[in-house]
């Protein structure tokens, strides 16, 4: 083995800091580039739909092939150096924190249950729907919507008119909701890893946040009371239900391990120890090895310390976080081109994108970022998404914080609000409806949930933007 080989193994188990190497060219890359991206987020849109037999037994297999039909072609195009540092900044720099983090959330989330027997008037389900915004922001919108969609189907059980109610539990729990801090929701916890600080999302966007939840739960009670209205007629268990099981909380220790894991990313956030270590290039701040951690520690307790028993009453299953995880490794793999040529603006191959979000005057249009960043986002996944158009902005989260503060709420709202528009616009969406199809109970096809969330959500929507960002 000559020394250039021995030197690429090295680097390839990470024993050399390797600090040398430069970025890809983003202004020479061409479309072509950007295929493999759009070839996984196609199959994750579609395969389920068409081939869900196939997807099911082989989507990880998928992620695989796309990502090697990305990174294949970067060895090949370009030294090793570049290729490897390219790669490690997508995986080490930003996957393996994501998935910690997200999975953590869903450990923990999942060993807490809520027992009772409640009868699901207008009322509570709005109250539900309520607590769940407020939750989504702790526990992020898949703990949430994980945490809450099984007592709310108990409550609802005996209710005739039901399939209303879920879709607002995705419209506001699985998505919405959780856009005022980076435990909300994986676009806001990749920007935090991107430099936005904490707070940002909650100072910036309580209001819009707070009126577009707050018309839903409007809208939601409106319609709810017209139904149960129409039902209790001639609907004897309305009536006649009995609340045999008293309200409780298993697993509360679980609580305690979310708490651990908001306080990790505050630490990560305000404790700057100035240490940082070298790995294949990427910087890793000791702070943020630090969190990710406890956010370890925080789902390794959660397992040791929780019933069987509670997480068997949630049906918890690892199925949905192994699916995240191996789709999203193709995902942040076959997205290291494309953010690159993106980062290159006017220069590079979506020189026509760019044109779209800026004026004559080079200055960004915050309506068209909100909205091309949500169309994009209601069809593909909007984690990469925000990524995408972060970097399309500038990518400076300093700059983007203050003077373009109105820009970066744009993407922000467009990848958090219209993940709610379809079923495959937010990993907690699809969860969602199979848990409540799994009951029995059926629910729009994947064009008719399109037609409630188009119909309810664009008029919210336009108000947004008419409001914050014109």
């Amino acid at each position: 083995m000559n020394k250039k080989k021995a030197l690429l193994l090295v680097s390839l188990f990470g024993f050399l800091p390797a600090t040398a190497f430069a970025s890809l060219p983003g202004p020479e890359l061409s479309l072509c580039w950007a295929i493999p991206f759009a070839g996984i987020l196609l199959s994750i849109a579609l395969c389920p739909l068409f081939v869900p037999h196939f997807w099911h037994k082989n989507y990880g297999k998928v992620a695989l092939l796309w990502a090697l039909l990305c990174a294949v072609p970067l060895f090949m195009s370009f030294d090793a150096h570049t290729s490897i540092e390219a790669l490690a900044h997508a995986l080490i720099g930003d996957y393996i924190p994501f998935i910690i983090f997200v999975g953590s959330l869903y450990i923990v989330a999942g060993g807490i249950h809520l027992k009772g027997s409640f009868l699901g008037k207008p009322a509570l389900n709005t109250f539900f729907l309520f607590v769940g915004a407020i939750l989504a922001n702790f526990m992020g919108t898949t703990g949430a919507a994980m945490l809450l969609i099984r007592p709310l189907l108990g409550a609802n059980k005996v209710r005739r008119y039901q399939m209303h109610t879920y879709i607002f539990f995705i419209f506001i729990v699985a998505n919405i909701a959780g856009s005022l801090t980076p435990l909300g929701d994986p676009p806001l916890f990749l920007g935090f890893l991107r430099g936005v600080t904490f707070f940002w999302t909650a100072v910036h966007l309580w209001e819009v946040t707070g009126l577009a939840v707050g018309l839903l739960l409007l809208i939601y009670f409106l319609l709810d009371s017209y139904l149960f209205k129409k039902e209790s007629k001639d609907n004897p268990a309305l009536s006649s239900h009995v609340n045999d099981i008293p309200f409780g909380i298993e697993g509360s220790i679980n609580f305690v391990l979310l708490a651990l894991i908001v306080g990790a990313v505050l630490l990560s956030g305000f404790w700057k120890t100035g240490v940082e270590y070298s790995v294949l290039g990427v910087h890793l701040r000791l702070e943020s090895v630090i969190r990710d951690c406890i956010f370890v520690v925080a789902a390794v307790l959660s397992l040791l310390l929780t019933k069987k028993a509670y997480r068997e009453a949630n049906q918890f299953s690892w199925e949905p976080i192994l699916e995240v995880g191996k789709l999203f490794f193709g995902i942040f793999v076959t997205i290291v081109p494309v953010l690159e040529m993106l980062r290159a603006g006017s220069h590079g191959a979506f020189a026509p994108v760019v044109a779209l979000v800026s004026n004559a005057n080079g200055e960004p249009v915050n309506a068209a970022y909100f909205w091309l960043t949500g169309l994009l986002s209601s069809f593909l996944d909007n984690a990469p998404t925000y990524l995408a158009f972060f970097n399309l902005a500038g990518g400076d989260p300093q700059l983007l914080m203050t003077t373009e503060s109105h820009t970066l709420m744009a993407i922000s709202m467009g990848a958090v609000f219209m993940g709610a528009m379809t079923y495959i616009g937010n990993a907690p969406n699809f969860m969602v409806v199979s848990i409540v199809q799994n009951r029995g109970i059926k629910m729009p096809s994947f064009f008719g949930y399109m037609l409630w969330s188009y119909g309810i959500l664009i008029p919210i929507f336009l108000v947004l933007m008419w409001l914050f960002l014109m």
